[in-house]
């Protein structure tokens, strides 16, 4: 079967020409991770917040795998009737991944019931994504750490509940770690959030990054789309045995 990936993006800092994100994404930071997915054998689309319905429509949820979620500026832009979508499908079986400042995100919020601050610097700081949990299939290919030469730092304490498994923790050149490699279980569905991804940095070039999210997609990958039935069972199992009635 092949995977069918929704890489969904705000893409508005990419149209700012004063914006570092117009020189290195100068067609949208989603370009990379759709490239580089297609290059690997999926079905990888692009969707942004302008389109109509902000790009995920009824017809591309249905044919959507798993989607990937950036956001920034706009996060109060995306409807709340696209976030319920999102949920619905999430919790029926899609997979989602959350990339860095979509931990503000309406639906990674909506998904997690947390605020989702944390602590943040920009200073261009070395950031050293250490893998914790090497046998995770999200940590396939990987060696024992990622560099990243300058990033944006994020730093604990991150307000998200315990994630089900961790599988990335980031150290940064200023001190501070962080819990950068995220994963829950939501209905049918897996998520998984994913720190690094600054627009004023080209990490979205990075073959190591990319190969993260690459991985992630195929671990988020749903089995069955098939909802949970809600029925009213008038045959039970076994026989049920005639109760005397309570007195007042």
């Amino acid at each position: 079967m092949t995977i069918r990936v929704t890489v969904w993006n705000e893409f508005r800092h990419e149209k700012d020409t004063k914006h570092p994100a117009s020189t290195l994404y100068p067609n949208g930071l989603h370009v990379p991770i759709v490239s580089y997915l297609q290059a690997k054998g999926l079905e990888a689309y692009a969707a942004t917040l302008d389109e109509p319905e902000h790009g995920l429509t009824d017809a591309v949820l249905a044919n959507t795998d798993v989607l990937t979620w950036w956001g920034h500026m706009a996060h109060g832009e995306v409807s709340d009737k696209t976030v319920d979508k999102v949920q619905a499908r999430v919790l029926e079986g899609m997979g989602l991944i959350v990339l860095h400042s979509g931990h503000h995100s309406k639906i990674f919020r909506r998904m997690l019931g947390t605020t989702a601050n944390l602590k943040w610097r920009e200073a261009d700081e070395r950031e050293r994504i250490w893998v914790v949990e090497r046998g995770h299939p999200i940590a396939e290919g990987l060696g024992e750490y990622i560099t990243l030469d300058k990033e944006e730092m994020y730093g604990e304490v991150f307000d998200i509940p315990a994630p089900d498994e961790l599988v990335f923790v980031s150290w940064f050149e200023g001190g501070e770690v962080f819990r950068s490699g995220c994963c829950w279980n939501r209905g049918r569905g897996r998520m998984f959030y994913f720190r690094p991804g600054h627009e004023s940095f080209p990490t979205y070039h990075n073959p190591e990054i990319l190969q993260v999210i690459y991985n992630a997609v195929r671990w988020a990958t749903p089995h069955s789309f098939a909802p949970t039935p809600v029925v009213n069972v008038k045959q039970s199992l076994e026989q049920i045995s005639p109760k005397e009635p309570v007195a007042d």
